[in-house]
């Protein structure tokens, strides 16, 4: 039997075809000294990397070494590996001598069955198109062809703004794992690393993901009983002081190879059927994962390599050294200081922060859609090559014109009003795009669609505000506002 090598996202138990399978398990250095990665997110893949080798004992081979060839001369004998995540790394194990590639896992659709739906659709690729079809075809909520509840998505009535009469939903925060002898050891040689010139940024702080199956299994479980009945009603909702609110908090633990996919959805499922959790809630989450995570999963190789560096709005300007730093304190704008705190902080926020606040003000601004999509990478514990080049690329930054995406991702200050608590206690007045006092998100909107009115395709569903704008008689001036501030702090 040969030994199978498992990157840091391949760690759960069905990487493996026999429980008693030789395992090789590799600790790059160079992964970490090539870009600067949140430092909480370090201590998590490494902690999941030393908790499987721990799990499976002899087992496993564990090798130290700073770059994944080093380590490889060290093994004599066959290797064989799932197809990696990322084209770095397929492009890595398909030159190396004596290692095979297996086919991927730890997602729902295989590459074949979605290279087959697309190419059968000779035309753009949607999320709900290929959602009906994953639904179908894996038989999730479905009554013969035809969806539980006679409709195929529930999304419009998940989106209902937060309560204004309480400020954390009523309901049990996630499961916080305990630190280990394991923890520890990582922690200390993370210290030592940036003392060798080795940089993270962000705050350290306890380890709050899975780095095992059986921690994340236990978030699931817990996420089921507990956080899903109240998910979709408040999934796009914001709340100052409940970030996680009714999320599950999985991202990473599915992206670390920790948990199959499969296992959520049908948790979800077995929770409507036996009247634990309402149709709109199951439907949002099982939307998510069988949905938009194998999608985007998808397109990140169905899609020409050039896709990642794509940049049809001509967006030129460098993400700047506040937000790659996640400098939230020199943030004024209550919304973005926030979400820049929670990453700084955390190592990630949940979707609607990521899109409708760091995303939306990077696309305001035109800042490179490359850059970002590494600073995404880097900067969330679930970031990963193939995730971060779809949702920047093709959605939140609207860079390929339409391929992924119907419309830009753009909104003024109300939408964020009304969609969260920030605006009250606010500085700045959403309702205002000019002047002390304008909201940068508004006036970053209308300088958005007056900079770009002629690069933005005429099927984008933005005809309305487009003649909104041809009404606007500041609308210079607001441009020529945020050219000066598109750089600095708001």
């Amino acid at each position: 039997m040969s030994r199978r090598w498992l990157f840091a996202d391949q760690l759960g138990p069905h990487f493996l075809d026999d429980p008693h399978q030789p395992v090789l398990l590799i600790e790059s250095k160079a992964v970490f000294r090539r870009r600067a990665h949140h430092r909480q997110k370090a201590h998590l893949v490494i902690s999941a990397l030393r908790h499987r080798a721990a799990e499976l004992g002899d087992q496993a081979r564990y090798l130290r070494a700073e770059t994944y060839r080093e380590a490889l001369r060290q093994v004599r004998e066959p290797v064989e590996v799932h197809h990696p995540t990322s084209r770095r790394a397929l492009a890595l194990v398909r030159r190396l001598d004596g290692v095979s590639v297996l086919p991927p896992k730890g997602f729902v659709t295989s590459l074949g069955d979605f290279a087959d739906w697309a190419d059968a659709r000779r035309g753009a690729l949607r999320l709900e198109a290929f959602y009906q079809f994953a639904r179908q075809r894996h038989g999730v909520l479905v009554e013969g062809d035809e969806p539980v509840g006679g409709r195929w998505s529930l999304d419009t009535g998940n989106r209902q703004p937060p309560p204004r009469t309480i400020s954390r939903l009523d309901a049990p925060a996630p499961p916080t794992p305990t630190e280990d002898d394991i923890d520890a050891e990582v922690r200390a040689d993370l210290d030592r690393w940036e003392r060798e010139g080795i940089r993270f940024v962000g705050r350290d702080g306890p380890r709050r993901f899975p780095a095992t199956a059986t921690e994340a299994r236990a978030r699931l479980r817990h996420f089921l009983a507990h956080r899903l009945p109240m998910f979709g009603r408040y999934e796009d909702a914001m709340r100052n002081a409940d970030p996680w609110m009714a999320h599950s908090v999985l991202s990473s633990s599915f992206n670390l190879g920790l948990l199959d996919p499969m296992t959520a959805v049908r948790g979800a499922e077995q929770a409507y059927r036996r009247g634990r959790a309402p149709l709109p809630s199951v439907e949002g989450f099982i939307r998510q994962i069988l949905g938009w995570r194998d999608f985007v999963w998808h397109l990140y190789w169905y899609f020409d390599p050039s896709w990642r560096h794509s940049n049809e709005l001509a967006a030129r300007r460098p993400v700047p050294d506040w937000f790659r730093e996640l400098d939230a304190d020199a943030v004024t704008a209550r919304c973005l200081s926030d979400v820049l705190a929670g990453v700084r902080d955390h190592g990630w926020v949940h979707h609607i922060p990521r899109l409708m606040v760091l995303g939306n003000y990077a696309l305001q601004r035109g800042w490179r859609p490359a850059e970002l999509v590494d600073w995404f990478h880097q900067s969330f514990v679930d970031g990963y090559d193939w995730v971060t080049t779809a949702n920047v690329v093709g959605m939140s930054q609207y860079a390929d014109l339409g391929r992924m995406a119907t419309r830009p991702y753009v909104s003024g200050g109300t939408h964020i009003n009304r969609m969260s608590d920030y605006c009250g206690g606010c500085r700045y007045d959403p309702r205002q795009r000019l002047g002390e006092d304008a909201c940068p998100f508004t006036a970053g909107y209308w300088g958005f669609l007056a900079r770009n009115r002629h690069r933005i395709p005429p099927n984008a569903r933005l005809a309305r505000t487009l003649t909104q704008l041809d009404r606007l008689t500041d609308v210079d001036a607001v441009v020529a506002r945020e050219e000066r501030r598109a750089i600095t702090p708001p």
